[in-house]
């Protein structure tokens, strides 16, 4: 079997997968306790952000907003950066980190961030001789990259500005990239498991907010500043997402010789086995029998489900990079094929990725991957080309073409606002693997009575 890697041929993008480099630098910044981040732009940069946050947690976040005018396209806009931060400082006390994410507009009239906040920790002497709130630059325009790029930039840019050598702490980092709360407990859990002593960045398993007696209910990020700083101290980096935290895990080991692990997305049982596997290896801690006990279930889960329900079934599967690579690892793993992977934005290290020529080895199916993608190349492939798919697996914005065109779909990645708490159930780990499978299974169940399409195998006694 073969993968054949295209780029789209278009163009114009038409129904994207991803959103903004801002996008994802706000996400890393609302992982953060204590932070509020400054987006220097038009007013939309930063509200439809946190309306995307909303749909899919349901939940509020603090993300500040510069709200550029035509005027800065003239004259410049760093006086409302001084402005915002000068607001910041003073309605939020508790306030110690504060990022400044550029986005297109003040990227393409050249706003010099950095000289800003010399000019503004200047002021400060006078105004706030107290005040230590840290500023970050996160440059992100928008004309380039996407989400993911964004996300990664806003996590080196945090561990630049503040990792600091100090003594071992015998700590873990782990960090994270875009995944859910429940994502983030199994991995804490498998921590937890091994007697590791984690340190999560960026930490969101708090956006899982309760309402509590006093009827306060916020989410916020659980990572602090110290445990940032800290990082430069620890055994060793896992980069749970190669292309989201993958350059702070890198920059760490190349300024700090904390040594870095970036492989595969642990979704899945072989690439859920690597990062128990990487994780002893850093910490020199034994895998326990619990885990093998929860892997043991999953296989058993996905054993009860691949040949009667899952073989040969055809998946287009689209979204951030890594989870896209570990879908199709899974896929392969419980006999459904994988024949289309979307991969939405203009990183060329896609093309090159090792995981790919990894997948080609074990690939049941003829497998697509195109690059640089938009969800009309799906569209396209099911209307135009004849496509035949039983799945698809994405985000909620390719909606649309599974109703259309009828054809299940199982919701994987951010945003997904059309299904209720997913975000609270993992998708990496053997837990993960197990939920994968059921949720599959259920999706296909579900899409049989309602075609009246072999519903007879679903009453076997």
């Amino acid at each position: 079997m073969s993968v054949s890697i295209v780029k789209r041929e278009r163009t114009g993008v038409i129904n994207p997968i991803f959103n903004c480099q801002p996008c994802g630098a706000q996400y890393a910044s609302i992982g953060v306790k204590d932070c509020i981040a400054l987006v220097h732009g038009g007013q939309g940069c930063c509200t439809f952000v946190r309306l995307m946050f909303a749909q899919h947690y349901k939940e509020n976040f603090d993300i500040a907003s510069s709200s550029l005018h035509e005027d800065a396209a003239v004259f410049g806009g760093v006086q409302r950066i001084e402005d915002g931060v000068e607001t910041l400082i003073n309605r939020y006390p508790d306030l110690k980190v504060l990022p400044i994410i550029t986005t297109c507009s003040t990227e393409t009239i050249g706003d010099d961030i950095e000289g800003t906040i010399r000019k503004i920790k200047m002021a400060w002497k006078k105004k706030h001789p107290d005040c230590e709130v840290k500023l970050i630059p996160m440059h992100t325009p928008s004309y380039t990259g996407s989400q993911v790029s964004g996300y990664d930039v806003g996590v080196l840019s945090f561990v630049t500005e503040l990792a600091k050598k100090t003594k071992p702490n015998n700590k873990l980092n782990i960090f994270t990239g875009w995944i859910n709360p429940g994502d983030v407990t199994e991995i804490k859990g498998i921590l937890a498991q091994m007697d590791v002593e984690g340190n999560i960045l960026m930490d969101v398993e708090t956006f899982d907010a309760p309402i509590m007696p006093d009827k306060s209910a916020l989410a916020y990020g659980n990572t602090t500043i110290e445990d940032i700083a800290d990082s430069a101290n620890s055994l060793g980096s896992i980069a749970v997402c190669k292309y989201e935290g993958g350059s702070a895990a890198t920059f760490l080991e190349e300024e700090f010789e904390v040594p870095a692990v970036l492989d595969a997305m642990p979704v899945g049982i072989a690439n859920t086995d690597k990062f128990i596997e990487n994780i002893s290896k850093l910490t020199g801690k034994e895998v326990p029998e619990s885990l093998v006990a929860e892997r043991g279930r999953a296989i058993d889960a996905m054993a009860d489900l691949a040949h009667m329900f899952f073989a040969n079934k055809k998946v287009a599967i689209y979204g951030d990079p890594d989870l896209v690579m570990g879908l199709a690892d899974f896929c392969i793993e419980c006999e459904l094929e994988p024949v289309l992977l979307l991969l939405g934005d203009d990183n060329k290290k896609y093309a090159k990725d090792p995981r790919i020529t990894e997948l080609e080895k074990r690939a049941n199916c003829d497998i697509e991957v195109v690059c640089n993608s938009d969800l009309w190349e799906l569209e396209k492939r099911i209307k135009n080309e004849g496509l035949k798919l039983d799945l698809i697996m994405g985000h909620s914005k390719g909606r649309y073409i599974a109703v259309d065109n009828n054809i299940p779909m199982v919701r994987v990645g951010f945003p997904t606002f059309d299904r209720a708490g997913l975000w609270k159930h993992p998708l990496v780990g053997y837990k993960g693997a197990e939920f994968l499978a059921e949720t599959i299974a259920n999706t296909l169940f579900t899409d049989m009575e309602y075609k009246h399409n072999k519903e007879w195998i679903l009453n076997v006694w």
